[in-house]
């Protein structure tokens, strides 16, 4: 090689070194809010997720590096997941459920987010609107606030004698007031005493949950949030005790022993999270991309909880259901 090109290489490589000539990794980070590790609903979620990116031609430790954090629920680890994340800049975070979002918006107005499972986002401030989210963030809403009025009639048609109702719910959740609001219009509809319970307040909601179960022709509203999804066995397991039917927002209520769950397939919305991500990835703003609501609910009934409750499931409301458990 003659001596001027060898040193016209090495100029080159000085500028652009040999690291730079691979293309990097994407990264995505993933904070999984609601879930344990262990939860295998979690799980699937995370499966959707990174089958949906293999389809798209992403590489899981190849051209793309995902990042998960599991906080179970708990609001002081999200935070902290929260803030690790956004220290770290990766190039887009998924993140689910109301609480978590709420502290993603509150730290970054730059790093592409992409959400599921949310309530509410316009009237939650995560976006401008729908059709034109504006800002870093968009994503798959759970349902509009009038869900928390539906919960309320499935329930009343899967019980006629229903008279009153509790609502447990997350205070800190902008999403968790909208479902509550709309359920306390069709209870005062339906001449339904309504007693909401707050997870985040300062009075115990077991020991109210206790004392609302001594009279008779009570129902119970699960609202879908970070603490009612990592404790859903505790609330199964009291309802059942107390003789409460309940209804829940998404089918592995059912499937793990609640009477009902009427709500979005939650899975299905982990799938559209990633090809949002891949739209990101590939240039396109999250402003753009319009905030997609649900295209598939499901109604899901547990005979078997219902048989050792002790009621018998209206038939019209059998057939209404998308699946019987037996």
């Amino acid at each position: 090689m003659r001596r001027r090109n060898f040193i016209g290489l090495l100029g080159a490589t000085s500028i652009f070194p040999l690291a730079a000539w691979a293309e990097q990794p994407k990264r995505i980070a993933v904070m999984m809010a609601i879930y344990a590790q262990t939860d295998h609903e979690g799980q699937a979620s995370s499966a959707a997720f990174e089958e949906t990116l293999k389809t798209l031609g992403w590489t899981i430790g190849g051209n793309v590096r995902i990042d998960y954090r599991w906080d179970a629920g708990k609001i002081d680890r999200v935070k902290i997941s929260a803030a690790e994340f956004v220290r770290s800049a990766p190039d887009v975070i998924v993140v689910a459920a109301n609480p978590a979002v709420a502290e993603l918006h509150r730290l970054t107005s730059t790093i592409p987010i992409v959400f599921t499972r949310v309530a509410d986002p316009v009237g939650s401030n995560f976006v401008a609107g729908l059709a034109r989210p504006g800002g870093n963030i968009t994503g798959f809403q759970a349902s509009d606030a009038d869900l928390g009025g539906k919960w309320l009639g499935v329930l009343k048609d899967a019980v006629p004698k229903l008279s009153r109702v509790a609502a447990i719910y997350g205070s800190d959740s902008g999403g968790n007031v909208a479902f509550l609001r709309a359920a306390e219009a069709a209870a005062s509809a339906s001449n339904i005493q309504l007693t909401a319970m707050d997870v985040r307040g300062p009075l115990d909601w077991k020991q109210r949950l206790s004392e609302f179960a001594d009279q008779p022709n009570g129902g119970l509203i699960v609202v879908p949030h970070p603490f009612t999804t990592a404790n859903r066995k505790l609330i199964i397991a009291l309802a059942a005790g107390y003789r409460l039917p309940a209804i829940y927002a998404y089918r592995f209520f059912a499937a793990e022993g609640g009477l009902i769950s009427y709500g979005a397939d939650q899975i299905d919305q982990w799938r559209g999270a990633a090809r949002y991500v891949d739209r990101i990835l590939h240039g396109e703003k999250p402003g753009d991309l319009p905030v997609q609501a649900p295209t598939k609910y499901q109604l899901v009934l547990n005979l078997k909880t219902a048989k050792a409750l002790g009621f018998n499931v209206p038939q019209a409301l059998l057939a209404r259901a998308d699946e019987v458990i037996e």
